[in-house]
């Protein structure tokens, strides 16, 4: 084993060494909505679930010299976002999204994607993922970088509503296989679901 000190690197040393160990990464696709109503999009592979009582999920969105991207400012202005599962029928439009553009361009149209009405929350969706949670920003932290100059803000999102697409449903359960999910390697690569297996858990 190679003994690394992630003191003595530089952050992106360390970023390196993370995105190439913590594989695979699912995506969330996260749509949120400025103040003056651009539609903002941006896909995010530092996403998880957080609890299911109730439903949450977190999504860590990096800041630029601890300035906040558009979604985590978006979250926090309008308290709501977002989250679609990427997958492969979709996936070259997301990358696009993934464009440096003006607060004031919205990545949506950029991509030609379609956006879709939501329920319960004012920031619409996107009709082309097969999954895709309304949610209620329950917490924004900001957590690491220096004191006053954070790295990143961790934003928790409770879902208030699941559009799942039929073709995917069964029984209260997601089909995988018919999903297709994308997820996040290093670099440039992405990885689709690949072989499956089972395990029988100990009881």
């Amino acid at each position: 084993m190679i003994p690394i000190d992630p003191t003595n690197q530089s952050e992106r040393e360390n970023y390196k060494l993370l995105i190439g160990s913590i594989i695979p990464r699912p995506i969330a696709f996260v749509t949120s909505l400025s103040t003056a109503g651009v539609l903002n999009a941006a896909p995010y592979s530092y996403f998880t679930i957080v609890t299911a009582n109730p439903p949450m999920v977190a999504i860590s969105v990096q800041r630029k010299q601890g300035i906040r991207k558009d979604t985590s400012r978006n979250a926090v202005d309008t308290g709501a976002f977002v989250v679609h599962i990427s997958d492969e029928s979709y996936i070259e439009q997301i990358n696009q999204t993934a464009a440096a553009l003006p607060p004031d361009e919205s990545e949506v149209a950029l991509a030609g994607l379609t956006p879709a009405a939501s329920v319960k929350i004012a920031v619409p969706g996107i009709a082309e993922a097969k999954i895709r949670m309304e949610c209620v920003l329950e917490q924004a932290i900001p957590v690491g970088g220096s004191e006053g100059v954070p790295a990143a803000d961790l934003l928790i999102g409770r879902v208030v509503q699941f559009h799942i697409d039929e073709s995917l449903y069964e029984q209260g359960r997601i089909d995988a296989e018919k999903l297709q999910p994308v997820s996040r390697l290093a670099g440039n690569s992405y990885a689709k679901l690949g072989e499956q297996f089972e395990i029988d858990r100990p009881v």
